[in-house]
């Protein structure tokens, strides 16, 4: 069968009170005791089986031969505890017993079949069967002092033979049956070297071992004429680089046929590199693969496993030296051809003195730390890592240096063997035993449900969940005892995090904080409450949730606080959509009590309330101002869409229509009401979501013949007509103007709807013209609006086009002089949308120049590109005048115009250069130097002339900016007249006219403006700066490009300047510099010498 048994147990001492044992058991007592079968425990081939049909207790046994010591600190928390530890508490105190009993020496090697056989110092193999009694002790301690230590152990596949290499280098083959010695075997090698490895092939006669010479070789075993004989034959010399691991490819019972098995692969490992050879049909080398530059003291580490590599099971080879593994996947084509692909290498950040597999997806390493670490191969994601040192691992050390033999091996071989643990480590069945100097340890991977229980035993419920939840979802790593079936397995999965959930909560009332301490009774449930309704919701469990948690948790009035609040974000995210009637009347009442009426609000816009008494909902969220709430609920839960409606043009109404300035509260209701009826007639619901398909042309149908009422229901006798659009056209005319036109975007080829939009724009129109209560913005918005209508190209509205003419006349009469910006905006917008086609254009522009609307103006210009009469627009406009500088400059620099075009604007623009001047002098003369160059001269004895020619009070007049603009202009185009032109001028302002001199660089003209203001040193400093330096620069150049290195080692010499010295002074190598840098440096070098 694939399964062989052992005792194992799992049982603490402690925890059920088991007495001490004061004298262990003699070797000679355990030899005579009666052969009672205890419980065994399983060494179940994990790494095969088609794990749908375990149980997950099928694989839970205990023995009171053994006690689990798996609560150790550990650092998993993700996964939980990966690998269940049990000490084997029988083969450990008889491995003592033996050493002081009968002198059979310290534990050197184990190896484990279905039974287990540990070798001594002393040169005997103690053979336990499955319940860790001692069945043989095979050998002698005479023949152990001939023969030295056992240092190597191996049982043949069907546990029928255990092969035992020595420290001097024999090799002894016993019959497990019954104890006798069939074969001592000491010629399969050179003398004087140490037994390291022996291993039996899967082929029942072929074993291989490996000497501490290097080398390997085969040994078959033969019986001829009743003699049992072994051949030796070398497979690799020592000479050519000594291999120190060996590894046999095993196959279990079920893949006994598979075609690899055929070839009896064996893998080497020698300090430089990796060998794969076949055994049979004939020896071949299939494979070689070097290392790369390694750690020589790294250990060379080599494990097989067969894996289902897309559907297909093929062996896999691991093997690493130092921190990196790599993986050969190993398969055999049709023609027979062995093929090693090389796969994904995992890098880790330590040093490993073991490799083994525990299943085919899970690695099992040790470090040279002596700690363990669980590694799942496919995400390359360490689960768990165990601290080990306490077993006190038996090292091959002594082996690996031939001691015994009188130490003849090579010093690499000898570094190597300082951390060689291959005889202290062996894998079997998805099981690992670890050989201590006075135990024995197994590692097994702990079920699915046992890491939760673990993790449940020390309370750490949060994370038993979150392991749990990882089975359920089939991303958990190492898993062990669940369903492959997905169905099966979250089923099972599950049933048990509702156990869990219900101790978590039953733990968590039970461990409350005292009474009294409010804060941190709340913070105790916050910790808990929240990830109790993530995994029901996680389960889809509301039911559980609503039904058992919390009557559990309304014991506690803290509790149940924090319950309540902890289901908002949930709600408000959608992911819960329905309450129990009892859940949802206390969380109305609660937040009501607690004045969250927010929150209650928030709640109830996500919530199914088919279940809540509507009137008394709907009166509650009136009188808190809950008017989403409000709307929700009459649209939810009565499929009414006008009541809400009515009952806000109730509340905004009257103020409206008395002329009374709103409340904060009324603008919300306004606003809210303006926003609802958008939703509606757009389909969707409020304030979330959408109307229901059918619900849809009923709800626009409903909401249009509501607005179109002639009065509403409890019409007073002095209401005017259609109450509710002039409610709404007083409360906001654009923003409902601007919810008819989204909705009006929609009425393509809906006959019924077209005809709602020419009543409503004809409603508008009849409220709207004519009457004095709306302003001139407001008016300006309907007409805008219906501007846009009309140009649609689908456009099937009908407008008087006498109502636009009537508009017009308001918006420009130029009696009412109040609100002339906006009514000019007003109109401007109305004719950007496409309304200039409603009116005559020359009464229009008639109209916009008697009322002074040049903005008007410049539209019409614009349209018929006399961009020169703009120019005029701008003159006249107090309020854009400065804006006419760019407008000139894109004029004449863009492209887009014709050139007829920029000559009358350029004309224009000559004609009024002295109106320019006026505005901005500054500007003036950037257009003038950028546009005017050849009319520069004329300018300027034009603005002279006028300067002169006018009396001293219109010059005064004029002010500065002329003055300025002359300084400007001469800059650029007469410089040398600047001068003359500052000290017969006495208008223009100093700062301005210094800005201009340093603009332009004439620093003779600055020195004199600042020397005029008072500031000597300015003056002189610009003149040494500029103009001194000006006259020196030659000289400058002149004395640095030749005296540059005679200078610079000169100044270093004499006056130990540092180079940082020099350059701070001033000086470069690099002869073209700034002038002043140069000149600093010309005149302390001329100081110097």
């Amino acid at each position: 069968s694939v399964g062989y048994y052992v005792a194992l147990n799992v049982i603490d001492d402690k925890e059920f009170d088991i007495p001490q044992v004061d004298t262990p058991p003699t070797l000679e007592s355990i030899l005579n005791e009666p052969e009672e079968e205890d419980e065994p425990f399983i060494l179940e081939d994990t790494c095969l089986l088609n794990t749908e049909n375990i149980d997950a207790h099928s694989c839970e046994t205990s023995s009171l031969a053994s006690s689990d010591s798996g609560d150790l600190e550990t650092n998993a928390t993700v996964h939980g505890s990966v690998l269940r530890r049990n000490l084997l508490k029988g083969i450990s105190a008889q491995i003592v017993s033996a050493a002081d009993k009968v002198d059979a020496g310290l534990p050197t090697a184990i190896t484990v079949s279905n039974v287990i056989a540990v070798g001594t110092s002393h040169g005997l193999a103690l053979v336990f069967d499955q319940n860790q009694a001692l069945r043989l002790c095979l050998g002698t301690t005479a023949t152990g002092a001939e023969y030295g230590a056992v240092s190597a152990l191996s049982i043949n596949h069907d546990c029928t033979r255990l092969l035992c290499g020595f420290a001097k280098g024999q090799i002894t083959m016993w019959d497990l049956a019954n104890g006798k010695l069939l074969r001592t075997i000491t010629d399969a090698h050179p003398p004087g070297t140490a037994i390291l490895h022996v291993k039996f092939t899967d082929h029942p006669a072929l074993a291989v071992c490996n000497d501490s010479g290097g080398s390997v070789f085969e040994l078959s075993f033969r019986r001829v004429m009743g003699m049992r004989t072994c051949e030796s034959r070398c497979l690799f010399s020592g000479s050519k680089g000594e291999v120190c691991c060996v590894e046999p490819l095993h196959a279990g019972p079920e893949l006994k046929d598979h075609p690899i098995t055929h070839y009896s692969l064996l893998a080497m490992a020698s300090l430089t590199k990796i060998l794969l050879i076949g055994l049979k049909p004939s020896l071949k080398v299939w494979m070689t693969f070097p290392y790369g530059k390694t750690d020589p003291a790294s250990v060379p580490l080599l494990a097989w496993q067969f894996v289902a590599v897309q559907k297909t099971i093929n062996p896999v080879l691991a093997f690493c030296r130092g921190d990196t593994i790599h993986f050969l996947l190993v398969k055999k084509d049709e023609s027979g051809t062995i093929h090693v692909i090389k796969q994904r290498q995992l890098q880790l950040n330590c040093d490993l003195i073991s490799l083994s597999w525990i299943n085919l997806r899970t690695l099992v390493l040790m470090d040279s730390t002596e700690k363990l670490r669980v590694v799942d191969r496919p995400s390359q994601e360490e689960l768990e890592t165990v601290d080990m040192a306490e077993l006190q691992l038996v090292y091959n050390s002594s082996h690996f240096k031939s001691l015994a033999t009188g130490g003849n091996v090579s010093q690499a071989l000898a570094l190597v063997g300082e951390k060689t643990c291959y005889q202290s480590v062996c894998s079997y069945a998805g099981q690992i035993m670890y050989l201590g100097t006075k135990s024995v340890h197994i590692m097994t991977l702990r079920n699915w449900r046992e890491r939760v229980d673990h993790l449940l035993k020390q309370e750490k419920f949060m994370e038993a969940l979150s392991l749990a939840w990882s089975f359920h979802e089939g991303t958990a790593k190492a898993v062990l005892g669940l369903f492959a079936d997905p169905a099966k397995r979250k089923g099972v999965v599950a049933d048990k995090m509702v156990e869990i959930l219900l101790q978590y909560v039953d733990r968590s009332l039970k461990k409350c904080p005292e009474q009294g301490k409010i804060q941190a009774m709340e913070q105790h449930f916050q910790d808990m409450v929240p990830v109790t309704v993530d995994y029901c919701l996680l389960l889809q469990r509301t039911d559980l949730l609503f039904n058992q948690i919390y009557p559990r948790l309304v014991e506690n009035s803290v509790a149940r606080g924090v319950f309540l609040e902890s289901l908002e974000p949930y709600i408000l995210s959608e992911r819960i959509g329905c309450l129990t009637a009892p859940v949802m009347r206390d969380l109305l009442s609660y937040f009501q009590e607690n004045g969250m009426m927010d929150s209650v609000e928030g709640c109830l816009v996500h919530m199914d309330i088919t279940n809540l008494d509507i009137q008394q909902v709907v009166q509650m969220c009136w009188d808190n101002q809950l008017y989403d709430a409000m709307i929700y609920v009459f649209n939810s839960g009565m499929n009414d869409y006008i009541s809400p409606m009515e009952k806000l043009f109730q509340a905004i109404g009257p103020p409206l229509r008395e002329g009374k300035p709103l409340t904060d509260e009324h603008v919300v209701m306004g606003n809210k009401l303006l926003v609802y009826i958008s939703c509606c007639l757009a389909g969707r619901a409020y304030p979330l979501g959408d109307i229901p398909e059918d619900l849809v042309p009923q709800v626009k149908n409903q909401v249009f013949e509501f607005l179109i009422r002639l009065h509403s229901v409890e019409a007073a006798q002095e209401e005017e007509v259609y109450p509710y659009i002039r409610t709404l056209l007083h409360f906001d005319t654009r923003e409902f103007l601007n919810v008819l036109a989204l909705t009006f975007e929609d009425f393509k080829n809906d006959k019924q709807a077209l005809e709602y939009q020419q009543r409503i724009v004809d409603i508008l129109l009849k409220v709207m013209v004519d009457n004095s209560d709306f302003t001139p913005s407001q008016v300006g918005c309907l007409f805008t609006f219906l501007a846009r209508q009309l140009a649609k190209p689908d456009n099937t509205l009908f407008v008087n086009r006498k109502l636009f003419d009537q508009v017009l006349e308001f918006l420009c009469s130029p009696d009412d002089d109040s609100r002339h910006t906006e009514r000019q905006q007003v109109l401007l917008e109305l004719l950007q949308v496409g309304g200039v086609v409603q009116f005559d254009e020359g009464r229009l522009l008639d109209l916009a120049e008697k009322t002074e609307f040049y903005q008007i103006c410049e539209f019409i210009y614009e349209k018929k590109h006399l961009y020169d009469k703009i120019v005029d627009c701008y003159l006249k406009d107090p309020l854009r005048k400065e804006e006419l500088f760019n407008y000139i400059h894109n004029i004449l620099s863009m492209p887009g115009y014709s050139s007829e075009e920029k000559q009358l604007v350029w004309v224009k623009a000559l004609q009024h250069i002295k109106d320019l001047v006026s505005i901005n002098s500054a500007k003036t003369a950037e257009l003038v130097a950028v546009h005017f160059a050849d009319k520069v001269q004329p300018i300027i004895t034009s603005l002279q002339v006028c300067r002169i020619s006018l009396s001293p009070q219109t010059v005064l007049k004029l002010g500065p900016d002329l003055h300025e603009l002359l300084v400007d202009l001469l800059c650029q185009f007469s410089p040398q007249q600047v001068i003359a032109f500052l000290k017969t001028s006495q208008d223009y302002r100093l700062e301005e006219a210094i800005q201009i001199t340093e603009k332009h660089k004439l620093h003779e003209a600055t020195a004199y403006l600042l020397e005029k203001k008072g500031d000597v040193q300015g003056a002189f400093e610009v003149l040494i700066l500029f103009y001194v330096c000006g006259k020196f620069y030659e000289m400058t150049h002149h004395c640095l490009s030749n005296i540059t290195t005679l200078t610079y080692s000169t100044l270093l010499k004499r006056k130990k300047y540092t180079p940082t010295h020099l350059h701070t002074l001033g000086y470069y190598s690099d002869p073209i510099l700034k002038k002043e840098e140069n000149f600093k440096f010309c005149m302390f070098f001329l100081s110097y010498c």
